[in-house]
Formats: structure tokens, sequence, C-alpha cells
């Protein structure tokens, strides 16, 4: 394996690190983490294991070292998103309003529209991000089923991408009176140093295990670190809602793989949906001037900032070769995501049971008043 060398990010205010650490120490707050999706693939790069490894048992273990409390699962939060941003997409495709609609779990992208195509802006999702929905969920619903007030939790993220951290303070980002939904986001390569700073053998650690509540999570949750993954987890729960019954079918390979801009016409049912993927803020200006200019036409789009997808993201580590080995290292890593895919129970994201609980104890309808309120976002022009 080529040498990898962690992103050092210089100290600033974004840099949560040190603020973790001393409410790890203080035991002031109940401390909780999770992972991106992404992360799983990678983080283990950083102590010489195999580009793509799954080392999502020893990251778990790592975080329980470190001190946290709660060691949930990214991968629920993107669960949430699929059920919503589905449910979303089919009553705009019915309604033939605000088509196509733009997905939003990639807040450099959502900036990118709101600074150069604020006309577009009506068209992204509402939908937040997997970590801002999970935070959402954690200041609500699990501060009460702790019987505590959501200041004293601190809800710490672990994302490939440094744009994560600025995504946390934008406005509407905040379910509570209480400050930040998000307190900390720690890139995986900071998370790297960290590990490291308390002397920790990542390599020697057992598998843990995540905490029931918000760590169980369908295939579709998985593939959301990965280009062409948000579409896929998408298609597979819109194709039963808008087909009107199950269906089998769950690999969706026209949207996978590295392309720039991928195109496909789904069957559901009786009607057509056509979608795309664009990877890379370039390609994602190639689409969208095309769509507006009127060249292109789509229902659905997917667009993720980075090439590759999250897998590739700006806090990840980096292997400083050729643009060609960097799409090696990206192919290796969504191999990985698409492995534990396969080898989920669940791979619908409207089939994961924890998700159908939430929504029967908490949130009630998808789409709902309450998952409204927590869960979808505004959007403003820059």
């Amino acid at each position: 394996m080529s040498e990898v060398e962690v992103n050092k990010i210089v100290k600033n205010p974004l840099d949560k690190r040190d603020e973790v650490f001393e409410h790890l120490e203080k035991k002031d707050k109940r401390m909780i983490v999770a992972m991106a999706p992404s992360v799983r693939v990678a983080l283990g790069e950083g102590f010489s294991d195999k580009i793509g490894e799954n080392n999502e048992g020893k990251i778990i273990t790592a975080f329980r070292r470190l001190g946290f409390d709660d060691v949930f699962d990214v991968d629920f939060g993107a669960d949430m998103t699929v059920v919503e941003e589905s449910n979303e997409f089919v009553e705009r495709f019915l309604s033939g309003e605000h088509l196509p609609m733009f997905t939003s779990c990639c807040p450099a992208w959502v900036k990118f529209v709101e600074q150069n195509y604020p006309e577009y802006i009506g068209n992204l999702s509402t939908c937040k991000s997997p970590q801002q929905m999970l935070g959402a969920v954690i200041k609500t619903y699990y501060a009460e089923k702790l019987g505590v007030s959501a200041d004293k939790l601190y809800f710490v993220s672990v994302m490939p991408c440094i744009a994560k951290k600025m995504e946390r303070q934008r406005p509407f980002m905040s379910s509570t009176p209480f400050g930040l939904d998000t307190d900390a986001v720690i890139t995986a390569s900071e998370m790297i140093e960290m590990i490291k700073e308390k002397n920790i053998d990542f390599n020697s650690l057992p598998n843990g295990k995540f905490d029931s509540l918000f760590g169980v999570s369908s295939g579709s949750g998985v593939i959301f670190g990965t280009t062409g993954g948000v579409m896929e987890a998408s298609l597979r729960t819109l194709s039963d809602k808008l087909g009107g019954k199950k269906i089998k079918k769950v690999e969706y390979l026209l949207v996978r793989g590295l392309g720039g801009i991928k195109e496909a016409t789904i069957k559901v049912g009786n009607k057509n949906v056509r979608v795309a993927v664009a990877s890379g803020l370039q390609n994602a200006k190639v689409l969208m001037d095309d769509i507006k200019s009127g060249k292109r036409y789509y229902d659905f789009v997917e667009v993720m900032a980075c090439s590759g997808g999250c897998s590739n993201g700006t806090g990840m580590p980096m292997h400083f070769k050729t643009p060609l080995e960097n799409e090696k290292v990206a192919m290796k890593r969504a191999k990985g995501l698409y492995k534990s895919d396969a080898l989920k129970r669940d791979r619908k994201a409207h089939e994961n049971p924890a998700i159908k609980s939430l929504y029967k104890d908490f949130l009630g309808e998808i789409g709902g008043e309450k998952a409204k309120l927590l869960l979808h976002t505004h959007y403003i022009q820059k």
C-alpha cells in the first residue's frame, strides 16, 4: 500500500478537536458520536490498512476508548433522508412541480446552487443531510427518552468532508432552542489524529457494535458514501412507493461508477423516471447549464461536489498520486461500501425496522408535520 498522509487542518474555529477532548475529559455532557457511511472504508488507511477495507467494528471500539457514551451510525440518518426525500420526490413527480428535484445532502453542492443558480433553489430537496437529520432526532427524541434537556447532549459527527463543518451552522438547522443539532464535525483525517494522540492501538482493537437506537441501518444508508449511491438508495424506495408494489430489484447499476455524468431512464410501473448523477462540481456545472438551456431534462438529479462522492471527500486520508490513482482509491472505497450493502439484511431504507419504529413512536407520518419541522430545511440566495 502507498504511503498515506493525513490531511492536517490548520487550527481554526471550525476545528473542534480540543473542544471535544475537553468535554470527554470533563464528563460534563453525554458524549455522542456517529460516523458517516464512507468513513468506515477509509479511516483504517491512517493505520496502514488496505484501501477500502471496512473497519466499522474497530472504529466503534476506538470511539468507546476515546470516552464516548453512545456510538450511533450516520447510515441511520441516511435512511431517514431516503424515506423523506423519496416521499418528497413522489409528490413533486406526480404534481409536476419544481422538477427536476436535486439532492441536498452535499452542502458544497447546495452552496453552489445558491451562489450560481439561485433560480433553481426551489428545485433542491428540502431534506436535511443525514448528519443533520440524525442530530435533530438525537436532540429531541433521544433527549426525551433520556429525560434530559438537549443542551446536556453533545453530538459529534465524523465526516469525510470539510464542508460539513459549515453545514452544521447553516440557518434553519436547529431543532431546539438550545443551540445547534450537531455540536462538532470531525473529519476522518482529524479522527485518525485524535486516536493516535491518545495512543490507541487501532490495529489491535476488537470489533465493537453500534448502540441499537440509531445504529441499525439498511444497505441504502451505507451506499450514500459514493457517487450514485444517494440516487440508487432513493430509487429503491421511490420505486416501491411510486410503483405501488414491492419491487424485487434493488441494484441500479446504471447510476453506479465514477463517470462524470451518468444518465438513466427508470421504468416504475407505467411511468418513466429520468435521472442523472453528476460527480464533481465541474460536471455539475455542465449539467446545470444544459438543464438551464433546455438541452437536457430530468426528473431527479444527484450531485456530489467531490469527484467520486463522499468516499473521495476533502476530509479523508489522502493518497498523493495522479488523478488516475486517486480515482482507483475512490473505486476501492466504493467497492467496500457496495460489499457492505450486499451483506445487509434490509437493503431498502423504508424497510429498516428502526426507521419504522422512529416514525411510529415519534415522527408520525413520513413527510408529516413533525418530520417537516425536524428533518427539512430552507435555502437562501447567497
